[in-house]
């Protein structure tokens, strides 16, 4: 028979086996490209990134030549006319530049990126939180700006090639179609963000704007979404709302491992 000790330690091989799988599928919301048009299948230096862009050189799901298009009024990126009602003021312009950059260049959206139906990219972010300061700056540079459209993601008129007005829409202040920050954030892209009243440094949202001498903070905002995405998934499951007698010598082990000690355990060992 196989004695109790060796038992365990075959138990123990198994936790540590679970745990590096655990760490495994953990991975897999850090340090990621969405699957998308123009990003790279890994994130990695850039050498030099244009520009509003240059903060996520160091690692980086753009392209130096994407991060270029990402300044052009009709880059190549999408064929994007942010010029739809009349000259959007630089001050504005900015935040969309900054945000393309984020989309495009940043290696921390894996804990909300979600499959996309659509014939041009694979996986789209949802519902990342953007800190409140960025969304508030956003709404207050462009509030002067008129529009015809409150989400840009779909129903232009594409007819010459690149977007325009829908017909029989009208341009309005930014400040009517987004009556609020919130507003802007979440309804201009199909809610790839969600404003949030966490503040830039808390470690709690997303900064598209950010000073790279002290380092990306988007990094450690990944880390705990994937941390928390991952318990509340795993919180939900079964096997957590069975709980040993504290009185067996197992009960540090979870459950799935307890079938293979039961294996090899020799009778009476339980005991």
């Amino acid at each position: 028979g196989l004695s109790v000790g060796m038992a365990v330690g075959q138990a123990l091989l198994l936790l540590l086996a679970a745990s590096m799988l655990g760490m495994a599928t953990r991975d897999q919301l850090l340090n990621i490209c969405m699957d998308a048009k123009h990003h790279k299948s890994k994130p990695g230096p850039e050498g030099m990134l244009h520009e509003q862009c240059a903060p996520w050189k160091d690692n980086a799901c753009c392209t130096a030549n994407t991060s270029s298009e990402a300044h052009k009024d009709q880059s190549y990126l999408y064929n994007f006319n942010w010029n739809h009602c009349g000259l959007m003021p630089a001050k504005c312009k900015r935040h969309f530049i900054q945000d393309t950059c984020l989309y495009e260049c940043s290696p921390n959206l894996g804990p909300w990126i979600q499959q996309a139906d659509s014939s041009w990219r694979r996986e789209r972010i949802l519902h990342v939180p953007l800190c409140q300061e960025d969304c508030e700056e956003w709404w207050e540079d462009c509030k002067d700006y008129v529009t015809c459209k409150e989400n840009w993601h779909k129903g232009w008129n594409w007819a010459t090639g690149t977007n325009r007005c829908p017909w029989g829409s009208s341009c309005r202040p930014f400040s009517q179609v987004f009556p609020r920050p919130q507003e802007l954030c979440e309804k201009i892209w199909s809610h790839s963000y969600r404003y949030s009243t966490a503040r830039r440094g808390s470690g709690r949202c997303i900064q598209m704007w950010f000073d790279p001498a002290q380092g990306n903070p988007n990094v450690p905002v990944a880390k705990y979404y994937a941390w928390k995405k991952r318990t509340s998934s795993s919180s939900s499951s079964w096997m957590d709302d069975i709980t040993p007698e504290p009185s067996q010598a197992t009960s540090a082990l979870p459950w799935p491992l307890l079938l293979p000690l039961a294996l090899v355990l020799p009778e009476g060992a339980w005991g």
